[in-house]
C-alpha cells in the first residue's frame, strides 16, 4: 500500500490505518512543539531551560524561552510570515538559534536546517528549492561572513523576502529588532499535531540534498522514546557539541528530547575539548552526543584532562559508523558510560540500551527506538536473507517517513511500494535483534559524520576547462572514518594540472569546506563495468590502498 499526500504537504505521509495504529499506540500523542514549550514554562517556569556560556554566560528559564518565542513569533507575524513558509535558519550553537525555531514553531512557519558550514551553493539551492520568504543568519561565524553570503542569495531568490540578522546587521535586519506584540498571535490559527513542523536536509548520494517532512506527531515520539531509552529526565544538563541543526543532536536525545523532558540544555562554541571539557566542568553537564571522529579526540584528551568531567555520566556516538577498538576505549577514557547510535534523518533511530551488556554496547549499533518499528534486512532482489547475514536495510514506522518533500521521483527509487524506506546502508540482526553497520550501499561519502554526495562535487570539477572527467569515492580513513578521493581525467590538450587547483577550484564555487576533496589522483581512465559504466566499486577498492 503507497502513502497517502496530504494536500499542502508536499509529501506522502502516513496511510490513514498507520496513523490510526501509532495513535492508538500512545506514540503520537497530539502534541506541537509550540504547545509543549508552552506547556513546560508552565510547569516548571522559573526552571533553567537553556545556556549559552560563551562569550558571556547567559541563560533563559523555560517562562523566558517561551516568552521571548513569542514575541519573535509575533515580529515575525508583524512581517508576513504566516503559517507553511519555510524559512532558512542557519545558525551556529548560539542560543537565538532555539530562540527562533521555536518562534517559527508557534506560527507554524517551517525552519529549513541549514550548517553553519553551508556556503553559497548549498544556501543558494535551499532557499530556491524551498521558496523560503525568510533566512537567518549570524553576522560572522569563524571568520566568515554571513550577511555577505545572504546578500548574494537573497538577490537571486525572489521568494526571499527577509534576512534576519544575530549581531550586526549590516544592509539585513537585526533579529535582535524583531520582537513584536505577541497579542498578534491570538488571530493565527494553531499548527496541528499532524502538520508539519520543519524540513531537515538528506545527507543525499545525488548532487542536490532532498527536504525531509517532519511533522509535530512523528518527531515528537522520536524524542520521548529516545528520552526513556537513554534516562533524559528534569536533572540531564545536555551540551549541544555537534551542530545544533543536525538530527543527531536534536533528537537522539538531544536538545528537543531534554526540553521535551524538562532538563537543561548547554549550548557549546566549538567540539575540541579546550572548549567543551571547561564548560562540562563548568555547567555540571551530565550528557552529550558525538560523531567518532571527536569521540577519539576525547577519548584521547579525558585522562589528561585538568577539568572535572566527573559529572558526565553517558557520552552518545553516532552519526558515522564508531570502531570497536575506539569504543572500548571511551568509558576508561572519560569515566562514564558509552551508547552507540545508529540513525537517519529521515526516520529510525537505534540505541544500545543502558544495561546492555558490554560486548553489545562496543561491537553492535544497537535497538530500535520503537516495537512499531519495522526493520528488513534483504538482499538486491527485495528478499529478506537468513538471520545474521549481511544485507540492505528498509525500514517503516511511527517516525519514519514516506516520502521526501516535493520529490516523487526520487520517492519511486528511495522507498517500496508498502511504504519501507531504502536506508542504503548494509547491516546485520544478531540473535538479539541488534543491527551491525557494514557501511553503505549507495556512494554517499560520511566524512566524520557529514555526508558528501559525489555527484555534486564532481558536476562542479567537471566544470573545470582543462578536466574531462571525474570520479569521487570514499577512501578509508581511521580518524574521519572515509574520506573523499576524487579521481580526474585531463582534456588531452590540457596543461599539466596540480591536485591543490582542483581544490582551490572547487572551494572557489562556494561550497562547504568539508566537501573539498581530501585526495585528487590524475589517471588515464577509469574502470568500467560491463556495461560500460563507470565502476565506482573498482575505484573504491582501488582508494583503500591509499
Amino acid at each position: 500500500m503507497t502513502a497517502a499526500t496530504t494536500p499542502g504537504v508536499d509529501a506522502p505521509t502516513w496511510p490513514a490505518e498507520f496513523a490510526e495504529r501509532y495513535r492508538a499506540a500512545g506514540y503520537w500523542r497530539g502534541e506541537t512543539f509550540g504547545g509543549v514549550l508552552r506547556e513546560r514554562a508552565g510547569t516548571h517556569p522559573d526552571r533553567i531551560a537553556l545556556i549559552d556560556p560563551a562569550p558571556s554566560r547567559r541563560t533563559w528559564t523555560y517562562r523566558q524561552l517561551d516568552e521571548h518565542a513569542d514575541r519573535l513569533a509575533a515580529g515575525f507575524t508583524e512581517r508576513g510570515i504566516r503559517k507553511g513558509d519555510r524559512v532558512v535558519v542557519q545558525l551556529p550553537n548560539i542560543g537565538e538559534f532555539i530562540e527562533v525555531v521555536f518562534a517559527l514553531f508557534r506560527i507554524g512557519a517551517l525552519p529549513v536546517y541549514a550548517l553553519p558550514a553551508h556556503r553559497d551553493t548549498e544556501i543558494a539551492y535551499f532557499c530556491s528549492f524551498a521558496e523560503a520568504v525568510a533566512y537567518v543568519v549570524p553576522d560572522r561565524h569563524a571568520g566568515y561572513d554571513h550577511r555577505d553570503l545572504a546578500a548574494r542569495v537573497k538577490k537571486d531568490t525572489p521568494s526571499l523576502e527577509h534576512v534576519f540578522v544575530v549581531g550586526d546587521p549590516g544592509e539585513h535586519t537585526a533579529l535582535a529588532d524583531v520582537d513584536g506584540d505577541p497579542a498578534v498571535l491570538e488571530s493565527l490559527t494553531a499548527p496541528e499535531p499532524h502538520e508539519l513542523a520543519f524540513l531537515q536536509l538528506s545527507g543525499g548520494t545525488t548532487g542536490r540534498p532532498k527536504l525531509i517532512p517532519r511533522t509535530h506527531d512523528d518527531y515528537l515520539y522520536s524524542l520521548w522514546g529516545s528520552n526513556e531509552i537513554c534516562g533524559v529526565d528534569a536533572g540531564t544538563r545536555f551540551l549541544v557539541v555537534l551542530p545544533a541543526a543536525h538530527n543527531f543532536p536534536m533528537s537522539s536525545p538531544g536538545w528537543l528530547g531534554v526540553l521535551y523532558a524538562g532538563g537543561t540544555v548547554v549550548m557549546s562554541p566549538g567540539t575540541d575539548p579546550d572548549t567543551a571539557f571547561p564548560i562540562i566542568a563548568e555547567e555540571r553537564v551530565t550528557m552529550t552526543g558525538l560523531v567518532p571522529p571527536l569521540a577519539l579526540v576525547w577519548t584521547q584528551a579525558g585522562p589528561e584532562t585538568r577539568y572535572d568531567l566527573s559529572t558526565l555520566e553517558l557520552i552518545l556516538v553516532g552519526g558515522a559508523k564508531y570502531s570497536e577498538a575506539a569504543a572500548r576505549r571511551l568509558e576508561p577514557a572519560l569515566g562514564c558510560k558509552l551508547m552507540q547510535v545508529f540513525g537517519m534523518a529521515e526516520g529510525l533511530v537505534n540505541y544500545t540500551r543502558l544495561d546492555d551488556d558490554p560486548e553489545t554496547v562496543v561491537t553492535t549499533q544497537g535497538l530500535p527506538i520503537s516495537p512499531d518499528d519495522e526493520i528488513r534486512v534483504v538482499d538486491d532482489a527485495d528478499r529478506d536473507v537468513a538471520e545474521g547475514a549481511f544485507g540492505h536495510l528498509l525500514t517503516r514506522g511511527p517516525y519514519t517517513i514516506r516520502g521526501y518533500w516535493k520529490a516523487p521521483e526520487h520517492n519511486a527509487r528511495s522507498f517500496t511500494e508498502d511504504g519501507f524506506y531504502r536506508t542504503g546502508d548494509i547491516v546485520r540482526r544478531t540473535p538479539t535483534g541488534h543491527l551491525v553497520v557494514e557501511g553503505r550501499a549507495k556512494d554517499q561519502i560520511n566524512r566524520g559524520g557529514e555526508k558528501i554526495a559525489p555527484e555534486e562535487i564532481e558536476n562542479i570539477i567537471l566544470g573545470h576547462p582543462s578536466v574531462h572527467d571525474v570520479s569521487v569515492v570514499a577512501v578509508p580513513d581511521e580518524y574521519l572514518g572515509e574520506r573523499s578521493l576524487a579521481y580526474v581525467i585531463l582534456r588531452a590538450d590540457a596543461a599539466p594540472l596540480r591536485s591543490v587547483a582542483v581544490k582551490r577550484f572547487v572551494r572557489e564555487r562556494g561550497v562547504a569546506a568539508y566537501k573539498v576533496p581530501d585526495l585528487v589522483e590524475f589517471v588515464d581512465v577509469f574502470p568500467q563495468t560491463g556495461i560500460g559504466k563507470i565502476s565506482k566499486k573498482q575505484q573504491r577498492s582501488a582508494a583503500e590502498q591509499h
